[in-house]
């Protein structure tokens, strides 16, 4: 057994609603609505225009940003609308809205059969950067990025812990498609050049773990039973569990030589390099005690909630709370107009029952939540500090940027704060001033470039 890591906590999973519900291929609706901004990074400008007619699997959205990752069409069919449209990150965004001609037609030359084993590294890493793929556990840092370190690495940690609650799309997809993540394993050890590869599932899910010993026997693929603690999915937990190596603060996993990607990522990117297929799909949860019936679904990017939700039979009850995503780490919804996106991994919708709690109160200095933070940090304080807008204190004092916002103080803490929301704010104030440093440093640097090249013009 693998030691454990520091701090986390062991919430009611609610996963029994949902595990033995196998992947359900979801008829694809009348409306697909893409946004543009399903990425970390760039959000993609629309490619196509109002009248155009589409293929699945056509680009409709890229960037010239670095940090990006090209959308495509999930169906054949005609763009209605390019507008702002609801999100579940970001409130509202620009949106592809493409109405379904039902014939379902690839674009020219998908899907196709290619050789992995024959392909060079650079052929392996634009395959999967075409295809716009995305970490799919929910962060949706664009893969061909992660893929490409600038540092060496030795070690590939493939990440099935799920550790979200409520969440099993994971887990399905372990028990029903494990010969393909196996496939795109080996794809990314060839292109990683790693020396060790570890599959990290939690204990409580011990078929999953039989199903990815199966798939990976006769490999040098390594399948780990770790001990079930939330948030073991994280990356530096993963890490630290699988490795033994602590990432640094304000460090990367390739700066202890490690590369960890979801399982889900994986799957998508044998689909990417043996076939070509961008990213137009993926599985995802629709889950909670408010869901008449709950599944784990294969859904094309773009439906919105409100037809997965009457898909599993509609709401056994209103739900006091809908969510994108788990319950730790999710984010609440005022609409079920929302589209499925590239990081989707799941539709929740609680009832009061589940998510009343009170309201919130000053602290009282119980040091719950610093116990639980397993990223050693002092979140009370950061919340008070966030609350007071005293934001370069939490930065600068109590190591703000290291949080990894689990939701491990919130969920322990006796006086309802909402402690990880506090610290998300104080993030997203000191994300802005430094991006807004950044620009006037650029927009300083133009300026004197211009200075001097008319200077050399005058002389």
């Amino acid at each position: 057994m693998f030691e454990s890591f520091l701090g986390g906590i062991h919430p009611k999973d609610g996963k029994e609603l949902a595990k033995d519900k196998p992947i359900e291929d979801m008829p694809v609706p009348q409306e697909l609505v893409v946004p543009m901004g399903q990425h970390i990074g760039a959000p993609c400008t629309p490619t196509v225009k109002v009248g155009d007619e589409v293929k699945r699997g056509q680009l409709i959205g890229t960037s010239p940003a670095f940090m990006h990752a090209d959308i495509h069409a999930p169906v054949s069919g005609k763009v209605v609308k390019i507008e702002p449209r609801p999100h579940s990150g970001m409130g509202s965004c620009m949106a592809v809205v493409i109405q379904n001609d039902g014939k379902d037609e690839w674009a020219d030359g998908l899907p196709m059969e290619r050789n992995w084993q024959s392909m060079e590294n650079e052929e392996i890493l634009a395959a999967i950067q075409s295809a716009g793929i995305v970490g799919m556990g929910g962060a949706t840092f664009p893969a061909h990025i992660k893929l490409k370190p600038s540092k060496p690495v030795d070690i590939l940690i493939l990440n099935g812990a799920e550790c979200e609650p409520y969440l099993t799309a994971d887990y399905r997809l372990m028990l029903e498609e494990g010969a393909k993540i196996i496939t795109g394993t080996q794809i990314l050890q060839k292109l990683l050049g790693v020396k060790r590869t570890v599959i990290g599932i939690e204990d409580n899910k011990p078929e999953a773990i039989k199903a990815m010993e199966r798939a990976a026997n006769g490999t040098n693929i390594e399948v780990a039973a770790l001990k079930t603690k939330y948030p073991q999915g994280a990356e530096k937990m993963l890490i630290k569990v699988i490795s033994g190596r602590e990432v640094p603060m304000g460090g990367l996993p390739m700066d202890v030589g490690a590369v960890v990607q979801n399982v889900g990522t994986v799957a998508a990117i044998a689909d990417a390099v043996e076939h070509g297929l961008p990213l137009t799909e993926r599985i995802t949860t629709v889950t909670g005690d408010a869901i008449k019936e709950p599944k784990n679904l294969r859904i094309r990017i773009g439906t919105p909630y409100q037809a997965a939700i009457d898909y599993c039979g509609g709401f056994a009850e209103q739900p006091k709370k809908l969510i994108a995503g788990g319950p730790m780490m999710g984010m609440a919804q005022a609409t079920t107009a929302v589209p499925v996106m590239k990081g989707s991994s799941g539709i929740l919708a609680l009832t009061a029952e589940k998510v009343d709690h009170g309201p919130e109160m000053n602290c009282i200095r119980c040091g719950k939540c610093v116990k639980a933070c397993p990223m050693g940090l002092v979140p009370s304080m950061l919340s008070i500090l966030s609350e007071r807008q005293a934001y370069d204190a939490c930065r600068d004092d109590y190591g703000l940027m290291n949080c990894v916002e689990c939701g491990c103080c919130t969920f322990v803490c006796p006086a309802k704060r909402n402690i990880v929301q506090y610290i998300k704010n104080a993030k997203g104030v000191i994300r802005a001033e430094q991006m807004k440093a950044k620009a006037a440093a650029e927009a300083k640097k133009k300026a004197q470039e211009a200075a001097e090249a008319k200077k050399e013009a005058e002389k």
